[in-house]
């Protein structure tokens, strides 16, 4: 079982509203093999909801208390994020799942990069909150842009304890 990204599963769960839908993605879905979560509405934002950016460093900064969550009109929504993040961790060690494929570039999700906080769309080298506090604990966090039918056999077998 993997932990997906609910809007890469086809669910509205995008800031704005909308989807990042990926066919080979929602096949897993369908197979049984993937929980949809979404953390910023785990942590109680709506749906759609102001784009947010992490001010002042990446996800293992938020989780630190050494950067916050802000959104374009600089409302603080770093509690949302961290409590978010938490409940995608509980859902996962509650499941016992070791993996995960969260969107890329989200502050949530995103395991690479995130954007820099100047809501311009530069990017910075960095993971989001609920990917950097999945990390911390284990899970290997991928995006979908990292999702390849090899890395999936990998992943079903390492679950498999093979």
């Amino acid at each position: 079982m993997l932990l997906v990204s609910a809007c890469l599963l086809g669910l509205h769960t995008c800031y704005d509203g909308g989807t990042r839908c990926r066919r080979e993605i929602l096949g897993l879905f369908r197979e049984g093999k993937a929980i949809p979560v979404c953390p910023e509405q785990l942590g109680g934002l709506p749906t759609p909801r102001p784009p947010a950016e992490i001010q002042g460093g990446t996800g293992h900064d938020v989780l630190a208390g050494r950067a916050r969550v802000e959104t374009i009109a600089g409302d603080d929504v770093t509690a949302q994020f961290i409590r978010g993040a938490e409940e995608t961790l509980y859902l996962a060690q509650q499941l016992k799942i070791r993996a995960a494929i969260l969107k890329a570039r989200s502050p949530s999700c995103g395991n690479r990069e995130i954007y820099d906080g100047s809501h311009r769309g530069i990017l910075r080298p960095g993971a989001g909150v609920a990917a950097a506090l999945l990390s911390q604990h284990g899970i290997a966090v991928y995006s979908e842009e990292e999702f390849t039918a090899e890395l999936l056999e990998e992943l079903l077998h390492r679950e498999k304890g093979g």
